[in-house]
């Protein structure tokens, strides 16, 4: 009978809890709130992780700016996705392999990752298509918020951003991290004071809890929750049709397990934000805020843009 009074209690504190964490849980303070997110600046629409793209998504109006950072041989903080620069200059060499003013421009054709078979081509010069340095980035827009993914574990790296970030005064409106719990965690080590997304390890963590009841009283440092939609990885991967078994196995469990509106509510309620990445189709928009998504990532910043207009105008 006490068994079942101490299980009984556990259960009805950890569901009262989960429903009303802020009873036990100070609930966090982002400074801003975006709900339309240019990933890579917007790839679909312009090279990505560029200056033109970033301009042009601020001109659209995105809410942030998706970026990732990398450590060139001269210790310049640059801006690019790949650490090897083939894919995107033809050039089999790695970034830190090269001084920054030695870096190639970017193919006139590069892939789009999240919208397969597909290329961005465009007509701008070698310089409109070369690497940024992450300064220029925060010089150009000190008042955007930026989601940075530190792309290596690095540990010069992680510093030369941190203290990017503090020179600027950022630390409030910006977001960094990676999926590798490992690089995750050092940046939290070296700048407590920056939004910090949850790694992959971290997010399994947090499933685990949430189904064992352990959610409501676990406190978290992450002020961000970033996502896939499990059809978002079938479609990267190829069409869903020609899918593996083991995929779409995956896919699905990840569905079930993670995709649950009532945990997104709980960490809403907490102050962290979700977002989902990378959604390029109004359907997905649409599924995304459907099951409470704060911000989507898209490689098509015009489309989002237009996607949160007329949401906005049918709800008047």
């Amino acid at each position: 009978m006490f068994v079942y009074t101490i299980v009984g209690g556990y259960i009805l504190t950890s569901l009262l809890l989960f429903k009303y964490p802020t009873l036990i849980h100070r609930k966090k303070k982002i400074k801003f709130i975006s709900k339309h997110i240019s990933h890579r600046g917007g790839a679909g629409e312009n090279y990505e992780n560029t200056m033109c793209a970033f301009k042009r998504a601020a001109s659209i109006g995105t809410q942030m700016l998706e970026l990732d950072c990398h450590l060139t041989k001269d210790d310049e903080v640059v801006v690019c996705h790949d650490q090897n620069l083939f894919r995107s200059t033809g050039i089999n060499k790695n970034i830190y392999e090269v001084n920054y003013y030695e870096l190639p421009p970017l193919k006139k054709s590069l892939p789009i990752d999240f919208d397969p078979e597909r290329h961005f081509v465009g007509c701008t010069t070698e310089e409109e298509r070369k690497f940024p340095l992450l300064r220029e980035v925060f010089e150009a827009f000190p008042q955007m918020p930026i989601n940075i993914d530190i792309k290596i574990n690095d540990n010069k790296l992680i510093d030369k951003v941190s203290e990017l970030i503090k020179k600027y005064d950022r630390e409030e409106y910006t977001i960094w991290g990676n999926f590798n719990d490992e690089i995750t965690r050092k940046c939290y080590n070296v700048n407590p004071n920056v939004n910090i997304f949850f790694s992959m390890k971290r997010v399994a963590l947090l499933v685990l809890c949430m189904y064992t009841g352990i959610l409501p009283f676990m406190p978290l440092k992450e002020t961000h929750l970033e996502i896939f939609l499990p059809a978002i990885y079938l479609r990267k991967n190829g069409a869903p049709k020609s899918s593996s078994p083991l995929q779409k196995i995956i896919c699905h469990t990840v569905n079930l397990l993670l995709i649950r509106p009532c945990l997104f509510n709980h960490l809403k309620a907490r102050g962290i934000h979700i977002y989902f990445w990378v959604l390029n189709r109004e359907e997905e928009f649409a599924q995304a805020f459907n099951l409470g998504a704060t911000g989507v990532m898209t490689d098509y910043p015009t489309k989002l843009k237009k996607f949160l207009d007329n949401t906005s105008t049918n709800s008047k």
